[in-house]
């Protein structure tokens, strides 16, 4: 292991970039034999990893490399699919540079999923509730990889953030912005309204989550943002009352099982039944969180509620409260034994353009525009807990003034990394969540 590398990654503040947030350092670990670049884009609407390849392949191929080198990796798949390989002129096996070859995956729902990205390659599954390097694979996706490159070939901490504008307006934008800017800002600069009737979701159409435009963000994990009606199925499902919902789910739940045959994670043999946690009280959960462990096991795919349910239930919203009660006591289904994927796996995945006709999603998917990076920001929010592990310590104060790439925090003790401010300013607000940065003619 090349401890150098891994803490100028750690330095430059790289984390997934699609994701949870996790650092991209702590994933370096000996023992891997196969890095999987996770370009698979699992969400449809979603054309930022496809730009970035596209128009940076030469920075994510040396991002890969330094990653290879760090942890001592022989070779790496390019994993993406079969509809974005063709566009990019990509086949099969195709060498990319010394040891990084292509790998195409089917356009099927979900892959792009980790787990299910690492089976489809290479047909390892990991173990339920392990991390991938047990079974000899790290898994970076193609904007961390780039990120990675800059900050330790170029020395640029990550600071800006590459993500999608689409849904139902007229062009989807690709364009890379500051990290912590406005969201009501870059509407607002890239000309687009959100109209009545209308949601904005953070991430893809799936798993994405519904946000208030007028006080959300830029983080390092928007992979996108998208405005869409809100009756088609992809926001109903998110809008309304949990609780209802939850109570709703456990009392119409016809136990035909279907969410369990389509769930994805069930058919790679990991041991979670939609069907059964429907049917499990929620005040009984958290008085004994033990029995609803594989709730941890839940991708949030969103398969059981918009293809699977024939009563117009969501067993995800059951799954996801049950996951928050498992979070609040840190517990979580960690597997033992090696599973096998179910003999009907491949015939019940998803094409995606079924996935996107059931979504109601479909006319608006369409290919993107790349357009200028935006740099000049009245202000900025940056996050010190917008990763996996300990916030960011603080280390300015209201009044400093800051250029780009100045250190705002440093790493805290244990998995953690530092902050940098993303653009030139005053610090106008800093405690230990937050940090808000104002352009000097704007104070």
């Amino acid at each position: 292991m090349n401890e150098d590398l891994k803490s100028r990654i750690q330095a430059a503040a790289v984390v997934g970039a699609g994701g949870a947030g996790f650092p991209s350092y702590a994933k370096l670990a000996p023992g891997a034999d196969t890095l999987i670049i996770n370009a698979s884009e699992c969400e449809p609407l979603l054309e930022t990893d496809y730009m970035l390849m596209r128009d940076h392949m030469d920075k994510i191929l040396d991002g890969a490399r330094i990653i290879m080198e760090c942890a001592d990796i022989p070779r790496a798949l390019l994993c993406l699919k079969e509809h974005n390989a063709h566009r990019l002129s990509l086949v099969e096996g195709q060498k990319m540079a010394d040891g990084i070859f292509v790998k195409t995956l089917p356009d099927v729902y979900p892959i792009g999923d980790e787990i299910a990205t690492i089976y489809q390659a290479t047909k390892r599954l990991v173990r339920p509730g392990n991390l991938p390097i047990t079974k000899g694979v790290i898994v970076y996706n193609p904007e961390t990889l780039y990120n990675v490159s800059a900050g330790v070939g170029e020395g640029k901490p990550v600071t800006e953030k590459w993500l999608t504008i689409g849904g139902d307006v007229k062009k989807t934008l690709v364009l890379r912005v500051p990290i912590g800017m406005r969201v009501r800002d870059l509407f607002k600069k890239c000309g687009i309204i959100v109209p009545e009737g209308y949601a904005v979701i953070d991430g893809g159409p799936s798993m994405g989550q519904i946000i208030n435009p007028n006080i959300a963000v830029v983080k390092k994990n928007t992979k996108g943002l998208l405005i869409l009606p809100e009756l088609i199925p992809a926001v109903a499902g998110k809008k309304g009352d949990l609780k209802t919902q939850i109570s709703r789910a456990s009392s119409m739940c016809c136990q035909c099982t279907r969410c369990t045959d389509l769930c994805p994670r069930n058919l790679m043999g990991y041991p979670i039944y939609p069907h059964k946690m429907v049917r499990t009280a929620t005040k009984l959960a958290e008085m004994t969180p033990d029995m609803i462990l594989s709730a941890s096991l839940c991708c949030s795919c969103g398969v059981c509620e918009t293809a699977a349910c024939c009563q117009n239930i969501s067993p995800r919203n059951v799954i996801m409260e049950f996951k928050s009660i498992l979070a609040k006591n840190r517990l979580k289904y960690v597997g033992n034994e090696d599973v096998e994927a179910d003999e009907f796996r491949d015939s019940r995945l998803i094409p995606i353009s079924r996935w996107k006709s059931q979504l109601g999603v479909t006319k608006f998917d369409r290919e993107g525009t790349l357009v200028a990076p935006i740099t000049k920001v009245d202000t900025v929010e940056i996050g010190l807990n917008w990763h996996i592990g300990a916030p960011s310590a603080l280390t300015v104060k209201v009044g400093d003034i800051v250029k780009a790439g100045d250190k705002i925090a440093d790493a805290a003790g244990g998995l953690s990394i530092p902050a940098y401010a993303s653009i030139d300013g005053k610090v106008t607000y800093a405690d230990a969540a937050k940090v808000v940065i104002t352009a000097i003619e704007s104070v």
